[in-house]
């Protein structure tokens, strides 16, 4: 052969070649429904989609309508796509992300399926299971991590299932694990041979009674346990932990060096002295704690609280004298009302914190409070979290004192941020306001009837020439009655 021509056939391969792997690594980095349709364009993107090394399957990315079958047949349809899409995978995934749907499953199938998803080289497992399963008859095939195949993985996410590690995972940094069957000692077996642990959450484990974590875990710095209602105690001696997220009071749970802990994210439903405790202990428990967040449910409520409302004719604000707070650079207050007190304490930090930076403030609390963006109909149905006329009206007023008294104190320094309402969702409606003047209308109507109704009845049985006089006499400089 010519040496120019095999020269040319030789580039030309080559740059096939190149080619070939430019769209692999641009069809790796598409949504996984994006890449199944490029696959139906050409024999090149078919080779890529089938090498797609992030797989999520969910009822959202199957294309999959929940109601347009029922829960049984949901769970078949499932279940055949994704033997297709796995039995047609050609391996070497990155990440496997599994969201079952339906009513029941196939055990067999789902071992089969993580048999072919975890090779050599996947980094981020995450299994949920069915709502309402029973995690204790579901077991999550161990083997398959601790064969060697999962060695790599560096991030697992458990939900509903029954899961007894045997040994640990080298690589994991991330370890998840929601309404999950796994005993104390199995957790802790597990984590003091996973030395690269950096986040450990549990959220309704239920069969963990005591936990403990290795002081050999130098690298975890952020825990987390919510709902997990057998929990007695939880003995830290991982020695960098500076984040932690807990629904109850530390003491009643977490043993160890809180001396390095900087945030605190503390939850909880039912106690009502959650405020109370932070300000009395955690001062001592956590010296250098930079960012504390409260969420207690059953402290106060919105509705029923009753507290001294502002009005125009205020002018004078109480002062909190010998509170600096030099050090806060962040505030946000959720669920801001118009009650005196809660403006006081806002110009109090406007006036007294130094450092502060930013101050954002909301009139409602909901699951849109931790964004930075306003509201616009936030939720899946294109409609806000519903929330009750008074609560509106509340926030209403709140945002109405927020103009009146505070935007007027804030620093040049400081950025205030206010989120607005709803336009769509949160406006009160005039129907509404003419539906209440029309009540009291009817209730004042109904009140004439029955006055008129009880004076008939004492003039019958009094006299009417008696009845009038009784008046006169007991009304006398104020209104004079003659006739009736």
């Amino acid at each position: 052969m010519d040496p120019l021509a095999y020269t040319i056939l030789v580039l030309t391969f080559l740059l096939f070649l190149c080619l070939q792997d430019i769209w692999h690594d641009i069809l790796s980095l598409l949504p996984l429904s994006d890449a199944a349709r490029a696959g139906c364009v050409s024999h090149t993107f078919l080779s890529s989609w089938r090498s797609h090394p992030n797989l999520t399957l969910s009822k959202e990315t199957l294309g999959l309508n929940g109601n347009a079958c029922g829960q049984d047949e949901l769970a078949r349809i499932f279940t055949n796509r994704v033997d297709c899409i796995m039995e047609n995978h050609s391996g070497g995934l990155k990440t496997f992300k599994l969201d079952y749907c339906g009513s029941s499953f196939d055990t067999s199938c789902l071992n089969r399926w993580l048999d072919s998803a975890v090779t050599p080289g996947i980094e981020e497992v995450k299994l949920s299971m069915p709502l309402g399963c029973n995690a204790v008859y579901y077991g999550f095939p161990c083997s398959v991590l601790f064969s060697g195949s999962g060695n790599s993985i560096r991030h697992l996410h458990l939900s509903r299932r029954a899961f007894h590690p045997t040994a640990g995972l080298g690589c994991l940094t991330r370890l998840h694990l929601s309404q999950v069957h796994i005993t104390g000692d199995e957790l802790g077996h597990l984590l003091s041979n996973s030395l690269a642990m950096e986040e450990l959450t549990l959220n309704g484990c239920g069969k963990i009674i005591h936990l403990k974590i290795s002081c050999l875990l130098h690298r975890l710095n952020s825990l987390s346990v919510f709902n997990c209602t057998a929990l007695q105690v939880i003995e830290n001696k991982a020695p960098n932990v500076c984040l932690v997220r807990i629904d109850g009071a530390l003491e009643e749970r977490l043993v160890g060096d809180l001396l390095q802990v900087k945030e605190l994210q503390m939850l909880d439903y039912y106690e009502c002295d959650l405020v109370h405790y932070a300000c009395s202990k955690l001062p001592f428990i956590m010296p250098n704690l930079e960012t504390l967040g409260l969420s207690s449910a059953g402290e106060v409520s919105q509705t029923r609280v009753k507290h001294e409302l502002i009005c125009d004719e205020d002018s004078n604000m109480r002062q909190m004298l010998g509170h600096r707070h030099c050090n806060l650079k962040n505030v946000r207050i959720m669920g801001f009302c118009s009650a005196k007190s809660m403006v006081e304490l806002t110009c109090h930090i406007l006036e007294n914190a130094t450092s502060l930076e930013r101050l954002t403030l909301d009139a409602i609390y909901d699951n849109s409070s931790y964004g930075d963006a306003d509201r616009s109909c936030v939720g899946k149905k294109g409609e806000c979290n519903p929330k009750s006329r008074s609560i509106i009206k509340h926030a209403h007023k709140g945002l109405w004192a927020i103009g009146k008294y505070v935007v007027e104190k804030v620093p040049s320094t400081v950025q205030l941020s206010v989120k607005k309402l709803c336009s769509r969702c949160h406006k009160i409606k005039w129907w509404c306001l003419a539906m209440q003047a029309l009540k009291i209308q009817v209730y004042f109507v109904y009140l004439l009837q029955l006055m008129k109704h009880s004076i008939s009845v004492v003039q019958k049985y009094m006299g009417r020439a008696f009845f009038v006089s009784f008046l006169n006499n007991h009304l006398s400089g104020y209104v004079k009655i003659s006739s009736w």
